[in-house]
């Protein structure tokens, strides 16, 4: 799919150079540079009218445009037309600058002089934005969300919900029994107490924090920092020293999974039940987005605070987010149809039963591809990556085979 791009830059020989750049960019098409903000707004205005499906994906603001201050016409253009993604180039790219545009709506923020990179991450991130904001509107059928494979995001509501279990699995069975021919990855974003190493017995040196100050993540840079596990599953652990997690911004997690996202075919992040800025950034990219509760009181109520928050950031809206029921039981008095009238969410049809003792052996020996073919967990996960699209009905995960990961 082509990235439309506007340029709105009003020195010429800016134009020129931002116009050059952006041509050279994969898959896109800049459009006829606008002058000043005004231009800006009735050209949106105009291409926008008939349908969203006119519009631009991506607009390239300049910070010296005018007559409207930047941040202003971010904010405005956000506003008259959120199916845009707004990318800021600026001279001085300043952490105090980069909250600013964001709060102000826009999705990406670039340092002058533009390096092909640096503008390539900024606007295919705002374009997977667009993407799927057009896909929530209804404005347009826009097929796949975004280029390349399929992002999952696998949220907790609270703490000990059962998170890493559910991304766990679904990543092992589209590795395992998915029609996927470039794979699976399962990435940790829990980056200050990530447990899928420990789900799998994994300890690598190589972390999702490694990648994090990285411009250009090639296919080799993400291979060493990636670990292969016996079963053939890709893992992007998180880091082991939780501090480092820091390094995780958001701009730093949009660019990771821009690159395991044209890498792989599925990719399931383990989000966690922090909400932090990184997390925020692959719910809102994501093409699904799951949140796990349990059949209890505190964890609905924390699955509502996380949906209103999200809807609050303008991360995703609570219609669009798939809630998972974990440890659920026929005894228990709330039921997966109150959890949906109650959060306004969808809740996936597959429900995870009670059952840890079936769990326990495999988890805690750090085996979790091991867990029985007849549990009633293993037989509910699967039907949950049916249902998600993971793997064909019928299909479960193979047995895991004899060969060792590699190990760094």
């Amino acid at each position: 799919m082509t990235t439309r791009i506007l340029p709105a830059v009003g020195d010429p020989d800016a134009a020129r150079s931002v116009i050059t750049l952006l041509s050279r960019l994969p898959d896109c098409e800049p459009l006829r540079p606008v002058p000043d903000s005004t231009a800006l707004l009735d050209t949106l205005a105009s291409l926008g009218r008939e349908s969203v499906a006119g519009l631009p994906e991506v607009v390239v603001v300049h910070e010296r445009i005018g007559p409207l201050p930047a941040l202003e016409l971010i904010r405005e253009t956000a506003l008259r037309f959120p199916a845009v993604g707004v990318v800021l180039v600026s001279a001085d790219p300043s952490p105090g600058l980069y909250s600013a545009a964001m709060e102000a709506g826009a999705r990406g923020l670039a340092g002058l002089p533009l390096s092909y990179d640096e503008l390539a991450a900024r606007v295919g991130s705002a374009a997977q934005w667009a993407a799927g904001m057009r896909h929530h509107l209804g404005g347009l059928d826009t097929g796949p969300e975004a280029p390349g494979g399929r992002v999952i995001t696998v949220s907790g509501a609270k703490g000990g919900v059962g998170t890493t279990l559910v991304a766990s699995w679904l990543a092992l069975a589209a590795q395992t029994a998915g029609p996927f021919e470039r794979g699976a990855l399962l990435m940790d974003l829990d980056l200050l107490a990530g447990d899928v190493g420990s789900f799998f017995d994994v300890q690598f040196r190589r972390s999702v924090a490694d990648l994090a100050g990285i411009q250009d993540i090639s296919p080799q840079v993400l291979a060493e920092a990636v670990f292969t596990h016996e079963t053939g599953l890709s893992l992007l652990v998180a880091p082991a020293e939780g501090e480092r997690g820091e390094d995780v911004t958001d701009a730093a997690a949009r660019h990771v999974l821009a690159a395991v996202r044209s890498r792989y075919d599925i990719v399931v992040v383990d989000c966690g039940s922090h909400m932090n800025s990184a997390v925020a950034a692959a719910v809102e990219t994501a093409d699904a987005a799951l949140l796990v509760t349990t059949p209890d009181v505190i964890s609905v109520r924390a699955v509502n605070r996380m949906v209103r928050m999200w809807d609050r950031l303008r991360v995703r809206k609570a219609q669009d987010t798939l809630t998972v029921v974990n440890r659920a039981s026929r005894s228990s008095s709330i039921q997966p149809q109150l959890i949906a009238r109650i959060t306004g969410t969808t809740v996936a049809r597959s429900v995870v039963p009670a059952a840890f003792r079936e769990l326990q052996e495999a988890q805690d020996a750090g085996r979790i591809q091991d867990l029985d073919a007849k549990s009633q967990i293993r037989r509910a996960l699967s039907a949950l990556a049916t249902e998600l699209g993971l793997v064909p009905p019928q299909a479960a995960p193979a047995a895991a085979g004899r060969r060792r990961g590699r190990r760094g």
